[in-house]
């Protein structure tokens, strides 16, 4: 695909997530009761999600969250496109809290001009996993701090999802490549 190509793809998603973004929305799903945004820093392994034009086809996803001096959260999402061996793609949103009385209702914004919500759902008590969601109820993010999990596990997960209404018609699993042992 060209460059030129490429920026319309970029543009027309972009500007379809502003209004995504700007919707208010009268109700929200159930959210964690309270995120300890210094322990929610660091590596998650996304396990399953739903793709949007920039990231459909992921491999070995990871989503990195570091908190800066200004209370911003700088996010690294990566994955390789297609194949474990694919291009390795990465994008670096930018999260606001905007709920400080729990930290679960996050703000982050895309290629500087994009806002859309970002909604912590669920994390459990040793925070090694996590459910993240967007108020549509249509997009939603399953990840935990190991490029492993439990089939049993992952059903417990996406069941919590479906507890909170999300349609998970379009979500679907992220392999991961796993290390074999010495």
């Amino acid at each position: 695909m060209n460059s030129y190509k490429a920026f319309l793809i970029v543009l027309l998603m972009s500007i379809s997530q502003f209004f995504v973004g700007c919707r208010t929305y009268e109700t929200l799903p159930e959210m964690a009761a309270h995120v300890d945004i210094n322990r929610f820093m660091g590596t998650w392994y996304v396990h399953g999600y739903t793709p949007t034009v920039l990231d459909r086809n992921a491999f070995g996803a990871t989503e990195s969250y570091e908190l800066d001096d200004k209370g911003r959260i700088l996010t690294t999402y990566q994955f390789r496109k297609g194949a474990f061996d694919g291009p390795l793609k990465t994008y670096k949103p930018v999260g606001k809290v905007v709920n400080a009385e729990t930290n679960a209702e996050w703000k982050m914004r895309f290629f500087t001009v994009i806002s859309a919500p970002y909604l912590v759902l669920y994390v459990n008590a040793d925070y090694t996993e996590t459910l993240v969601g967007h108020p549509n109820l249509k997009m939603a993010w399953l990840m935990s701090r190991s490029p492993e999990i439990t089939e049993e596990r992952y059903a417990d997960l996406i069941k919590e999802l479906e507890n909170r209404s999300f349609d998970l018609t379009d979500f679907v699993r992220v392999p991961h490549q796993l290390k074999e042992a010495e």
